[in-house]
């Protein structure tokens, strides 16, 4: 499994999830939209820890930069 995912795009998704998170335990989200956001948070923060996004795969983004 090749990293795909950059630095920046991982602290985005990190930040995203952390956001989420926050929202439900002010109460500011819950019910459906709560459980998907929470999927969505969770799906960021492994994608984030791991550096591989898979739905970038059949798209062919790569957000690392060039090494030069």
């Amino acid at each position: 499994m090749k990293k795909n995912m950059g630095t920046i795009d991982r602290v985005i998704r990190v930040l995203l999830a952390v956001v989420v998170i926050i929202l439900y335990l002010t109460g500011t989200i819950s019910g459906t939209a709560a459980v998907i956001l929470g999927i969505f948070a969770l799906i960021f923060l492994v994608t984030s820890a791991i550096g591989f996004c898979p739905l970038y795969v059949p798209l062919n983004i790569s957000t690392i930069g060039k090494k030069k």
